[in-house]
């Protein structure tokens, strides 16, 4: 089995919402891909995001790291692709920027869901799962904006 590092973020909006995107046309995750040579977790994380929403590298603010937690690969039919095992690295950035216009061709659309929906959304149990165990840390950033 290959096992590959991959680097992604929780992205939050001026509003509080969650950007999530779609994976060639069958499946939901939050931003995220791989590791390329060289590359540090947070740039390639800000470099997947840009790739997939449109979310400029600069316009990104990065909170936190939120953990890390391996899952398989989502194969083109939505199923777990057992041949590759991923440890992904997530970290939390906030952003002024609403407008999404993804580049990358397999990622074809980024939404804005709020965080009480994301979960539900999401395609790939280990990705839901993680999401419901750092929410909490996207409430302590709402309240923060409030004040």
């Amino acid at each position: 089995m290959r096992k590959t590092q991959s680097a992604g973020g929780v992205v939050v909006g001026p509003d509080g919402r969650i950007l999530i995107t779609n994976q060639n046309g069958n499946s939901w995750s939050l931003p995220k891909g791989h590791i390329d040579p060289g590359e540090d977790e947070v740039a390639a994380a800000k470099r997947e995001i840009y790739e997939e929403t449109g979310v400029r590298p600069e316009n990104l603010r990065l909170i936190k790291k939120l953990g890390s937690y391996q899952r398989h690969k989502i194969s083109k039919t939505g199923s777990d692709d057992k041949t590759e095992i991923k440890t992904i690295h997530m970290f939390l950035f906030q952003t002024e920027q609403t407008a999404l216009s993804p580049t990358d061709p397999h990622n074809p659309k980024a939404v804005w869901l709020g965080k009480e929906k994301v979960a539900e959304r999401l395609t790939h149990p280990r990705d839901k799962e993680f999401f419901r165990k750092v929410i909490s840390e996207l409430s302590k950033i709402s309240s923060k904006r409030g004040r």
